[in-house]
């Protein structure tokens, strides 16, 4: 699996990041997963016309001093399908766009 890894995160920043990932997106099916959802007009071809795959998102998960950003782009309606793939170019940097924001907080 291709990811992003921020650690050796102090126990207030692990708080404070956890906070803001509430407030901003949809958690997961557990307590440290959150959803960070791709705007249309970044989907890939594929994606797009994939409209029942939709919608389509980087999971981040949350440990005890680490943050993880997957660069999978996945369904969040379909485990198994074509349009689920690695970010092009343009959807890591509205990642990247996002993890500068959420790090730019913890100052």
């Amino acid at each position: 699996m291709r990811q992003y890894l921020i650690d050796d995160l102090k126990k207030e920043e692990v708080d404070k990041i956890k906070r803001i990932l509430k407030d901003r997106l949809e958690q997961g099916g557990t307590e440290n997963i959150f959803w960070l959802n791709l705007p249309e007009d970044l989907l890939s071809s594929t994606q797009f016309e994939h409209k029942a795959c939709q919608p389509f998102s980087f999971a981040i998960e949350v440990g005890d001093s680490w943050v993880k950003f997957e660069e999978l782009v996945r369904s969040r309606t379909n485990l198994h399908c074509g349009c689920i793939s690695y970010a092009t170019w343009n959807q890591r940097l509205f990642m990247f766009r996002f993890i500068d924001s959420l790090l730019s907080e913890l100052s």
